[in-house]
């Protein structure tokens, strides 16, 4: 069992959250046909939100969190210490949304496959450019020997950008149109 990221509405009615209809992320199935050939999990991804408004996130957890800069997100554990409940408000899916998008265009000179090496090129050229650089890139040097298992390995991360601009998109789609993100573990 894993984590999923369930489109609801916002605010909730009631004692539960309502999911949001398929219907309102049909296009993205026009995502899945647009996608380059070596990205299928790109593909499958968009083909999963338009059948069914969820992100299968586990597997973008610790990517999000490192490029984020924050623990937990898609799991929402911020909302859940506060409202008692795992979500993800609207102004929380905008954010990871332009979070994404701008990893994504900063990787774009990088390469399309996205790696634990080329995340970790990317955000050391993006945080170098910024106020306080050596504290940040001393916390981000930290952060990537944490992910590292006890040999010392990174993750074995394999995403492409098409498959993180999809990822992006859910979230953009729901900071929209108004909807929030049920953490479902």
């Amino acid at each position: 069992m894993g984590l999923d990221n369930v489109a609801v509405q916002w605010p909730r009615t009631g004692r539960f959250y309502e999911p949001v209809a398929p219907a309102e992320f049909v296009d993205f199935a026009v995502l899945a046909e647009r996608v380059p050939p070596n990205a299928a999990p790109a593909a499958a991804l968009a083909d999963h939100i338009a059948e069914s408004g969820t992100v299968r996130a586990t597997g973008y957890c610790q990517l999000v969190d490192l490029v984020l800069g924050l623990g937990g997100v898609l799991y929402a554990t911020e909302a859940e210490a506060e409202d008692e409940d795992p979500v993800i408000d609207p102004d929380g899916c905008a954010w990871i949304a332009g979070g994404l998008e701008r990893f994504v265009a900063g990787h774009a000179d990088v390469g399309t496959e996205v790696t634990f090496d080329s995340v970790a090129r990317v955000l050391r050229k993006a945080i170098s450019s910024g106020r306080l650089a050596e504290q940040q890139l001393r916390w981000l040097e930290e952060r990537l020997a944490a992910l590292r298992d006890e040999g010392g390995e990174p993750p074995q991360w394999s995403f492409t950008l098409a498959e993180l601009s999809v990822l992006a998109s859910f979230y953009r789609r729901c900071a929209e149109r108004g909807f929030a993100v049920y953490a479902d573990f």
